[in-house]
């Protein structure tokens, strides 16, 4: 492995996110057959302000960059210095994005093998619960120059290269760096830009097909990662060959916790109703059960108010009745009694088979059916609002320095705002809001069942 061309790659930069932030300095160790071939490094202008924290950690002042070359004026340089060569770093998603984007900014495509040293000491040392550069630096006896500058840690990054290959051998090396290095293959008609620019964070993503056709909608908290699965190499699924075969454009939504990319992605599959979702879609016969202590019936046309008298939440009619049959076969309900099978003289089938206490033939009373009857159905029961009105679910992407309030009321998800004139845009849009299965679900074990923040807010909507 260490025979191939590498460029060994550390930046430092203004912060985490290369959408807005910028490298401040750039080193690049250039090794060929082993050997050390050339060490480079620069200071960069990154044309905005260094926050105080970034400075206080590398050391680099604005005044140090002030006079540096911009990232304009070294591009081609630096871009002819890394062709051809394999990009290494510690962490390289973040390195590469950083410079792709540079690169970007300054009218170059960048595109190159990499294979990052956070991912080989994981798997050459899987004994060890850390690796990040200072952990690899204490256990392995690495000398830093500078740590927090770039030729310093690029200069470490090598060292560790050399003392992994002596320790573990180097086939060993060469076996665990093509793993590391494996890159999922991407579909023929789709551009490899449109997965570069998909960050590893929270959100939804979204294939299409010819002619713009929605194919699939998906979520993750990592959605780089989940994205390029999807064209993993060993696909076994016969849907998953299918939707990779089919793609040609993918879209992305970013969103500041899991929760909005789960509200999101249910309502994007129910909007797109995309070819390969099967899950999510719309629920059109949506009912549950009512029973008032002497009447089973069917609930159908709820709205969110009220869905505390409902028992069960089913997809369909048949669903409903196919759990109703389960509930009277375990506690020994009379379906002919309740108005759930056609009336007959005498007892009931399911009673002469046994499934039956026996109502219908007068062998118990009505109350003691009945009691038996909201017993079974108490473990069934909706979770009541347990707010005066809305509320908002507070999620904070502290990567971006950025905050989302999810507006819910009596369970309905009525969007996502992130100012306060939005959130009473949406509490004005929805004064009846409509009830989803799906996002219902998904709110109750997350409000409910996790430590929320959630805020109260002005009861408008009704």
């Amino acid at each position: 492995m260490l025979d191939a061309p590498l460029a060994i790659v550390d930046l430092e930069t203004t912060g985490a996110h290369p959408a807005h932030d910028r490298v401040t300095e750039i080193a690049v160790i250039e090794v060929e057959g082993g050997e050390v071939r050339d060490e480079w490094s620069t200071l960069v202008n990154p044309e905005t302000p260094i926050p105080a924290a970034i400075q206080a950690l590398t050391g680099i002042t604005n005044d140090m960059v002030a006079g540096a070359p911009t990232f304009g004026r070294l591009a081609g340089d630096l871009h002819e210095r890394l062709q051809g060569r394999v990009f290494v770093a510690h962490n390289a998603r973040f390195d590469y994005g950083f410079l792709k984007r540079e690169f970007a900014r300054a009218g170059l495509d960048f595109r190159a093998k990499t294979l990052c040293t956070v991912r080989l000491s994981r798997r050459l040392y899987p004994e060890h619960a850390r690796h990040n550069l200072d952990s690899l630096i204490a256990r392995h006896g690495l000398q830093c120059r500078a740590r927090h500058r770039a030729l310093g840690d690029a200069d470490a990054v090598w060292q560790f290269l050399r003392l992994a290959a002596e320790e573990r051998g180097a086939e060993v090396m060469a076996v665990a760096a093509r793993q590391v290095a494996k890159q999922p293959s991407l579909p023929p008609h789709l551009d490899p830009a449109m997965v570069d620019e998909i960050p590893e964070a929270p959100g939804v993503y979204l294939f299409y097909g010819e002619g713009g056709t929605p194919l699939y909608v998906g979520k993750s908290k990592h959605m780089r990662s989940r994205v390029l699965a999807h064209f993993a190499g060993d696909l076994r699924s016969g849907r998953e060959m299918q939707l990779a075969r089919e793609v040609r454009r993918i879209e992305w939504q970013r969103t500041a916790g899991e929760l909005g990319a789960l509200l999101r992605e249910a309502a994007l599959v129910k909007e797109l109703l995309p070819v390969f979702n099967r899950q999510l879609r719309r629920a059109t016969e949506l009912c549950g059960f009512a029973f008032d202590g002497l009447r089973l019936r069917l609930a159908r046309d709820f709205g969110a108010e009220g869905l505390e008298h409902v028992h069960g939440l089913f997809r369909s009619k048949r669903a409903a009745l196919e759990a109703l049959r389960g509930l009277a076969d375990a506690h020994g309900l009379c379906l002919q009694s309740l108005g759930f099978e056609r009336a007959r003289k005498g007892a009931c089938f399911r009673h002469q088979i046994g499934r039956c206490a026996g109502l219908c033939a007068a062998k118990e009373s009505p109350a003691a059916h009945h009691a038996r009857l909201a017993a079974a159905l108490a473990g069934m029961k909706t979770a009541a609002w347990p707010w005066r009105g809305p509320v908002g679910v507070l999620e904070e992407d502290r990567e971006r320095e950025a905050s989302e309030l999810h507006v819910v009321h009596q369970w309905c998800y009525l969007g996502t705002a992130r100012s306060e004139d939005e959130v009473a845009a949406l509490l004005e849009a929805a004064r009846r809001p409509r009830f989803d299965l799906d996002q219902y679900k998904l709110l109750v074990r997350h409000l409910l069942g996790r430590r929320a923040r959630i805020v109260e807010l002005a009861c408008t909507a009704s």
